[in-house]
């Protein structure tokens, strides 16, 4: 099983949106990375995404390069504060390929629980419009796979 993990792309403050839409520059970022991948031919089953609007965007934009069986899909527990245990639960017993486009510090959180046991310290570093791809080996262990930034393809 695979799982993408995703930050959103860079969004407008608070005080000039309060929705926080992706910025100009955000949805520059996010497409560059959609790019990057398109050659792939990534497929998941299901795209989870949290309820606020930098985070559809985001997941809309990632859709448009990618086979998404299901999704993007608002889903609860996504939020930037949520629990992640949860979702180690849920993953943990699906072999469903899932990307999450979501928040920091709850992408972060995730990666190191599944990756070591614990939530923290971080283990992988997210950046907005960041896609991280881990993978569960047969032994029911978590890897990273590889990562791609919009620093890396120099954006």
């Amino acid at each position: 099983m695979r799982l993408y993990l995703v930050q959103h792309g860079k969004a407008t403050s608070k005080e000039e949106d309060p929705d926080r839409p992706l910025t100009d520059a955000g949805r520059r970022e996010v497409r560059a990375v959609a790019d990057f991948v398109r050659p792939l031919g990534l497929e998941v089953d299901r795209m989870w995404r949290s309820g606020k609007t930098r985070a559809k965007q985001t997941a809309e934009i990632l859709a448009r390069v990618m086979t998404v069986a299901k999704g993007p899909t608002a889903q609860q527990g996504l939020a930037p504060d949520d629990y992640v245990t949860p979702l180690r639960d849920e993953l943990g017993a699906t072999s469903e390929d899932t990307m999450i486009v979501g928040h920091m510090p709850f992408v972060s959180r995730l990666a190191a629980l599944l990756l070591t046991g614990f939530e923290s310290p971080p283990v992988v570093t997210f950046v907005n419009a960041g896609l991280v791809c881990l993978e569960r080996t047969g032994d029911n262990r978590w890897q990273v796979e590889w990562s791609v930034t919009p620093e890396l393809l120099g954006d």
